[in-house]
């Protein structure tokens, strides 16, 4: 199965999807970005034909918002395609509610955080994530110090 990632016929609807944020959207990516879990999470990130909320590279973790259009019968079973497509290439997806964001945010970050814990075998507990620097940086800093 190939893969793609942002590709870029889908690059005007992640931008427009970017701007038309949902309250809840733009509230838990306050919570995400800039790195303040420990780990780089990316918003209308692509893969495949699909557009995903959130997306944590490392730990392979989509967390998507649902609004009540994902309760309706055609969309539950279109999210539950979408989900065993991105099983299937070994991604975990974290659905969460509208509801869930708008009463207690910070039990959603702690629900991520598990996630997050949960896809790092050798963490036992949320401080034993380590953020790795990537190989190539690692390289260049050896080369550099000669």
């Amino acid at each position: 199965m190939r893969l793609f990632h942002n590709i870029l016929e889908l690059t005007d609807r992640r931008r427009e999807l970017r701007q038309k944020a949902t309250p809840q959207e733009k509230l838990l990516w306050e919570k995400l970005r800039n790195r303040k879990l420990g780990l780089r999470f990316k918003r209308q990130y692509s893969i495949g034909g699909y557009i995903l909320d959130f997306y944590c590279a490392e730990k392979r973790l989509i967390v998507e918002i649902d609004g009540k259009i994902h309760k309706l019968k055609e969309n539950m079973e279109n999210d539950k395609i979408r989900d065993e497509y991105f099983e299937k290439l070994d991604y975990e997806t974290l659905r969460i509610s509208n509801e869930e964001v708008d009463e207690n945010i910070d039990k959603v970050i702690e629900k991520i955080k598990l996630h997050l814990v949960k896809s790092s075998p050798q963490s036992r507990s949320w401080g034993d994530i380590r953020v790795r620097r990537p190989l190539s940086l690692a390289r260049r800093g050896r080369a550099e110090r000669g």
